[in-house]
This record gives structure tokens, sequence and C-alpha cells, in this order.
């Protein structure tokens, strides 16, 4: 498993997960565009949201925050800082 900052890291498809489901939040980021550049796929446009990993709590109330963002790592960047101040909240 890769890690980013200390948190996990997994992709399927054109979803990736940041964070840890035993965590009280994920960050789920959903590549909604991309651009080929030579033989690389790049990722234009990201839909990045916090959500509670509670499996008890209705789908919509899971989300906590989103946005949409231009570019992977910049996404990857709020989802970080979100995911941060949500496990460092308490």
């Amino acid at each position: 498993v890769r890690t980013y900052k200390g948190h996990p890291l997994m992709r399927k498809d054109n979803l990736v997960y940041y964070g840890s489901m035993a965590d009280e939040f994920i960050v789920m980021l959903q590549i909604l565009e991309t651009k080929k550049l030579d033989d690389l796929e790049l990722a234009t446009k990201v839909s990045v949201q916090l959500q509670r990993t509670d499996p008890a709590a209705k789908a919509r109330d899971r989300v906590v925050k989103k946005t949409e963002k231009d570019g992977f790592y910049t996404a990857l960047d709020v989802g970080c800082v979100w995911l941060e101040r949500a496990l460092n909240a308490k």
C-alpha cells in the first residue's frame, strides 16, 4: 500500500481513497476529466470529498466537505489538509 504524508493512498479506476477506513474520516478523490500528454493521462479536473467512515451514517450524511480542483496534486493537497484538520479536531 502506498502512503502519502503518513496516510494510505489507494486507487481503483478513477477513484483515489486517501486515509484509513479505521479512522473517523477519509478523503475520496474522483478524477472527472483527463488530458493526454504524450503517453500519460493527466487529471485536469478532480472532485475532493472529506467523508465520514461511519458505516451507520447515511450516504448523504457522510460527505463533510467537497470541492473541485484543477489537477491531481492540487486536489490531493486540499484533501490532505482537510483530513489532518478533521482527524486532529478532537
